[in-house]
């Protein structure tokens, strides 16, 4: 995987699984920080406040170097582990899997949970529609208006994006490029007279 690309989800998706009458519901979220992934946690505990336990794990960032996982009550490293192990498979990342379950009063062992809260948590991301996005860089740069065509030139040859642009004797543009591109683009820019970079910002966005 590159370090400017990564696989996520294009939209949320369900499974379900059972196994001697407790059932497992599962749901993987796209999501992009902790806050947000601890929002969606708490509003599934509050829809399924009868459930016996509300176990998660997510993935974050594009080096999927940020991660948490939890078993809520059940023995550990039998059911946070087990999904976050279904998210590392399926080389994912910026997402939540979040598995409910309802026990049917039949315990399963520790090792029948790790496979059930796998199994269910597989059933969610089989479900999905993944898709690849990059991480990209945004330059906002200011240069003088006599050197506005070397600009464009600089810009239409690297294939940045054009975000936003005001042009007076003193010119302004935000610039929006893959980050495995910036550099080369930052290069070709310097060497345009006046030219000045005045800030960067890494975003990632759908390809």
């Amino acid at each position: 995987m590159a370090g400017d690309s990564f696989r996520t989800l294009r939209a949320a998706a369900e499974g379900y699984y059972t196994e001697k009458r407790s059932r497992f519901l599962s749901f993987a979220i796209p999501v992009s920080a902790p806050e947000e992934a601890k929002e969606w946690i708490d509003t599934y505990r509050k829809r399924y406040y009868d459930a016996r336990h509300v176990c998660w794990a997510y993935m974050l960032g594009a080096e999927r170097t940020l991660f948490r996982s939890n078993d809520d009550g059940e023995p550990s490293s039998t059911a946070g582990k087990p999904i976050l192990g279904q998210i590392n498979a399926h080389e994912l990342t910026n997402l939540l899997v979040i598995v409910v379950r309802y026990f049917g009063g039949i315990e399963l062992g520790t090792s029948g949970l790790t496979v059930a809260y796998r199994t269910a948590a597989a059933a969610a991301l089989a479900a999905a529609v993944t898709e690849e996005r990059t991480v990209d860089e945004d330059l906002a740069i200011v240069f003088e208006y006599p050197h506005l065509n070397g600009v464009m030139r600089a810009v239409k040859e690297t294939g940045a994006r054009i975000l936003a642009q005001h042009f007076e004797m003193t010119c302004r543009m935000t610039l929006r490029i893959r980050r495995g591109d910036a550099e080369a683009l930052k290069k070709r820019l310097l060497k345009v007279e006046t030219l000045r970079l005045e800030q960067r910002e890494f975003k990632d966005s759908r390809i």
